[in-house]
C-alpha cells in the first residue's frame, strides 16, 4: 500500500480540529476530529474528501459530539492499496476505524459514495452503528433498481456509465488542474454557488497521484458487479433491513440522485425514519446550507424517539 507524499498539505487543511491517521482493516486512515462525547462518524462522497464536513465539525463538537471526517480509502490523506474498492470492503474500513477510536459504536452520517457505503455498515455491522444519517444516496438495492430500471435516473447519473471505461476516465479528472471537478461541483449544486475557494481545494486534491484512479474504482465495482455473482450476493445481503434509527437527507433540486430514487428507501428500514427534502437545494445539501443541514442532524442525534 502507499500514501501520497504530496497529501499532506492539500489534504491537512488547518482548523479547530485535529490530524491523524489509524489503522483499520488493513490501511492507514486520515482523520480530522473535534469535540468529547458519542462517536459521529463523517464520510464524504465524490468527488470529495473529509474537508467537504469542515462546517459540521464545530457545529457537531459544540452540541456535544465527538466528530470524526474521515477519507476514505484511495482518498485525501488514507493510503492509496490496489483493491479493495468493494462496498463490502469499504464498509468494513468504515467500522474498523470506529473500533480504532476505541468507541463501541457511532453515528454514521455519509454523503453520496459514503451514503452507499453507510447504509451498507449499518446492514453488516449493526452493532457499531448507533444511528445513520444519509444525504444524497439511496439504499444500495434502491440505487440498484433505479439504475437499471429508471431511465431518468439512468441519465441523471451518466458519469457513473461514463467511468467503466479504462484509464480515460482518471485523465479526464485531472486534465487542466482537474477542471472536470469543479465542473462537476458547479453542475451538481443547487442555485447557491459553491465557493470558488473550496472548489479549488477538491481540485488540487483530486491531483494528488492515483485518487483519481481510486476515486472511481467503487463505481466501476458497482457497475461491473451488476451482472457478477459477488453482485448478486451483495445485492441478497442488503436484503437485510436496516434496525437502526435512520435520518434521509435530500436536496428536492439534486440533478444527480433524483427525489423519486432516494424516497423509496424506507422500505429496507425497520427502525424509525425520518425524511427531509430540502428545498432548493442541490447535491450537496452540507455544503450548501450547512446550518439548515446540521440543526437537522443535531436535533435529530438529540432526539431520544425519533419518529418514523
Amino acid at each position: 500500500m502507499t500514501a501520497p507524499d504530496t497529501s499532506a498539505s492539500v489534504v491537512r487543511l488547518d482548523g479547530p480540529w485535529t490530524h491523524r491517521d489509524v489503522a483499520a482493516n488493513g490501511a492507514r486512515f486520515h482523520i480530522a476530529e473535534l469535540g468529547d462525547g458519542p462517536l459521529v462518524l463523517l464520510l464524504h462522497g465524490f468527488p470529495q474528501f473529509w474537508w467537504t464536513w469542515r462546517q459540521q465539525l464545530p457545529l457537531l463538537a459544540d452540541a456535544g459530539y465527538r466528530a470524526v471526517a474521515m477519507d476514505l480509502r484511495g482518498v485525501g490523506g488514507s493510503d492509496r492499496t490496489p483493491r479493495g474498492y468493494d462496498p463490502a470492503n469499504l464498509a468494513l474500513d468504515i467500522t474498523g476505524v470506529i473500533r480504532s477510536l476505541g468507541e463501541p459504536d457511532a453515528a454514521l452520517v455519509g454523503h453520496d459514495l459514503g451514503g452507499y457505503l453507510a447504509w451498507t455498515a449499518a446492514v453488516m455491522r449493526p452493532k457499531l452503528v448507533r444511528r445513520l444519517a444519509v444525504a444524497s444516496m439511496p439504499h444500495p438495492r434502491r440505487w440498484r433498481s433505479a439504475m437499471l430500471a429508471d431511465v431518468r435516473q439512468s441519465a441523471a447519473s451518466s458519469h457513473v456509465w461514463g467511468f467503466q471505461r479504462p484509464w480515460l476516465p482518471e485523465r479526464q479528472l485531472v486534465a487542466d488542474g482537474a477542471a472536470a471537478v469543479g465542473r462537476l461541483i458547479r453542475d451538481w449544486s443547487g442555485p447557491r454557488a459553491p465557493e470558488a475557494e473550496a472548489v479549488e481545494v477538491y481540485r488540487r486534491a483530486m491531483c494528488i497521484p492515483s485518487t483519481a484512479h481510486c476515486s472511481i474504482e467503487p463505481y466501476r465495482w458497482m457497475v461491473r458487479s451488476l451482472a457478477r455473482p459477488d453482485g448478486f450476493q451483495f445485492n441478497r445481503r442488503m436484503k437485510r433491513p436496516v434496525r437502526v434509527p435512520t435520518l434521509h437527507l435530500h436536496g428536492s433540486l439534486d440533478p444527480v440522485m433524483r427525489t423519486r430514487s432516494a424516497a423509496g428507501s424506507g422500505e429496507y428500514v425497520e427502525a424509525p425514519y425520518r425524511w427531509r427534502l430540502f428545498d432548493g437545494l442541490g447535491h450537496f445539501p452540507h455544503e450548501e446550507d450547512p446550518l439548515a443541514f446540521t440543526t437537522e442532524l443535531i436535533n435529530w442525534l438529540k432526539d431520544p424517539e425519533p419518529d418514523r
